[in-house]
């Protein structure tokens, strides 16, 4: 413990009662335990995993019959693909329909912004206009936007070709990795992707992640779900998806967007806001037991969102971890493992 207070930024200890290992890791084969990354560098394994590659493209989406989208879907993937932890972010000269693509939704939702995001969200902006390209005639790059997050909470990105299942994406959250796509969505629609793409990235994701409290938060829903089995992995994403993605809080009590999904949407950002959507209180043992499957569409806000009182993420993941009982059961680690040093290896000082 001692070498990793002096070798890391942020050690935060969740047991010292380690269980005798049964399984888990390599070498352990008597246990059910779903495979874990271990280090950093193991997100390597799974990181091409993704659930869609390049140009397979849904047919009802709007690129669907661009062949020249497509193609360059698939140098996106390509440059993904063959990404290995360590390595700088390939640099990508967009065109100058993808960056016209990224001009429209950021002026749109730059307007709103300062009426509709929450302070922590309108504080690193600004940041980012200054340190990492973010200007409507430019689209960042993720090499940027890493070095930039690693300096202020130790968060990096890393490149991925498309959607990763909810156990790996969650995983890569456990290092402080986010994997992040780098192509943009279809420029005949530039307000709707049926998909994450960079603009959902950047706009919505990267100014939270720089925000010391709420990168805990997100590192602890991934290290709450290395080795869970699938039903917490079900229950840990829906969390995600009502607070990271679609998440509000109020600032003198008025409502105030957080999540990723709002953020980088300017029809849902404008209208989280108004009094139609409902507005529940915040249960995470209700929450987490929601049918995704039933809210998930772009008429997310016709349900029902899931505002808490601040901000204060740090909180909420103390009830995550105690709800999911993730941490009492580790199943096993292997030897070494109940100080969970694996949080800190991302975060080691150059």
């Amino acid at each position: 413990m001692e070498e990793l207070n002096k070798d890391s930024l942020y050690v935060y200890v969740h047991t010292r009662d380690q269980k005798k290992p049964t399984g888990g890791g390599e070498g352990n084969t008597q246990s059910n335990v779903p495979w874990f990354p271990r280090r950093i560098k193991d997100l390597d394994r799974f990181a091409n995993h993704i659930l869609s590659y390049g140009s397979e493209l849904e047919s009802d989406h709007p690129g669907f019959t661009d062949e020249v989208y497509r193609e360059r879907r698939t140098e996106f993937a390509d440059i993904a693909y063959y990404y290995k932890h360590g390595q700088p972010i390939p640099r990508v000269e967009y065109t100058e329909e993808e960056t016209k693509t990224w001009g429209i939704v950021f002026k749109e939702l730059t307007k709103l912004y300062p009426s509709h995001a929450c302070k922590e969200h309108n504080y690193v902006f600004p940041l980012l206009v200054e340190n990492c390209g973010y200007r409507e005639d430019n689209i960042p790059q993720l090499e940027d936007v890493s070095n930039f997050l690693k300096d202020c909470t130790g968060f990096s990105i890393r490149p991925v070709a498309g959607l990763l299942s909810s156990r790996d994406f969650l995983a890569g959250l456990a290092f402080r990795v986010f994997h992040s796509t780098q192509y943009i969505r279809h420029g005949s629609v530039p307000m709707y992707t049926p998909e994450p793409d960079v603009c959902h990235e950047l706009l919505g994701h990267v100014p939270l992640l720089a925000d010391p409290t709420f990168a805990q938060f997100s590192q602890e829903i991934g290290m709450a779900s290395l080795g869970a089995p699938d039903d917490w992995i079900d229950k840990l994403a829906t969390l995600y998806w009502f607070t990271v993605e679609f998440g509000m809080c109020k600032e003198k009590n008025t409502y105030k967007a957080y999540g990723a999904g709002l953020l980088s949407s300017f029809g849902e950002l404008q209208y989280c806001l108004t009094d139609k959507p409902e507005k529940r209180g915040f249960d995470p043992d209700k929450i987490a037991s929601t049918n995704i499957s039933q809210v998930s569409s772009p008429k997310i806000f016709q349900q029902c969102i899931y505002p808490f009182s601040t901000l204060q993420c740090y909180l909420l993941c103390t009830a995550v971890i105690i709800n999911c009982r993730v941490f009492v059961n580790l199943y096993g680690l292997d030897e070494g493992w109940g100080d969970m040093p694996i949080c800190t290896f991302n975060l080691r000082r150059a």
